[in-house]
């Protein structure tokens, strides 16, 4: 610690000296002193900057951050309400298909009942027959075409075959010869 009194109270040529030396090294190391005072000011300052950026730069990575988030939450619950939708079509159209195979199974028993008791499987009338044949003659266009349709037909709905329809037959051999007429002309 100084003392003052005794640097005020110094006549001597000498103890002014000293006091001056003293001075000037005191003083030095008080510039060196406010210069690492300065250093360190300008090492904060620039550290608190740095925190700042740093700051910042966390706030927009994290609402960044937040913002994907939410689309992310967006996209899944989109997706979610899509699946329940595929989710519920497909469950809507497996009962069909459950109600559909109900009803095939109920037709195919009335079926199996019925050729059981020996009834005719299905009725047709004339006009159904003829209807019939002009469906299994439709798109063809070619006389040769026509020819073989019509032997095709026969070598299946021939009266003499085991599934074979007389009925059927002779509206086959109508249409046959109607379109064979129709070439003709």
């Amino acid at each position: 610690m100084i003392d003052w009194e005794e640097l005020v109270g110094a006549q001597e040529p000498e103890d002014l000296r000293k006091i001056k030396y003293f001075l000037f090294q005191e003083n030095l190391r008080l510039e060196a002193e406010k210069r690492n005072l300065a250093e360190e000011r300008e090492r904060l300052k620039r550290l608190q900057d740095d925190f700042m950026r740093d700051r910042v730069k966390l706030r927009d990575e994290l609402d960044e951050l937040n913002r994907r988030t939410l689309q992310e939450r967006q996209r899944l619950r989109q997706e979610t309400q899509f699946f329940d939708k595929k989710m519920e079509i497909l469950q809507d159209g497996f009962r069909a298909l459950e109600e559909d195979r109900r009803q095939l199974d109920r037709e195919r028993k009335a079926f199996e009942q019925a050729r059981l008791i020996g009834a005719p499987d299905i009725i047709l009338e004339s006009g159904d027959y003829d209807e019939i044949a002009g469906i299994l003659f439709a798109n063809v266009t070619s006389p040769m075409g026509l020819r073989k349709r019509y032997r095709d037909l026969v070598k299946i709905f021939h009266p003499d075959n085991l599934f074979g329809d007389e009925l059927l037959s002779q509206a086959i051999n109508r249409e046959y010869q109607r379109r064979k007429g129709a070439e003709e002309e």
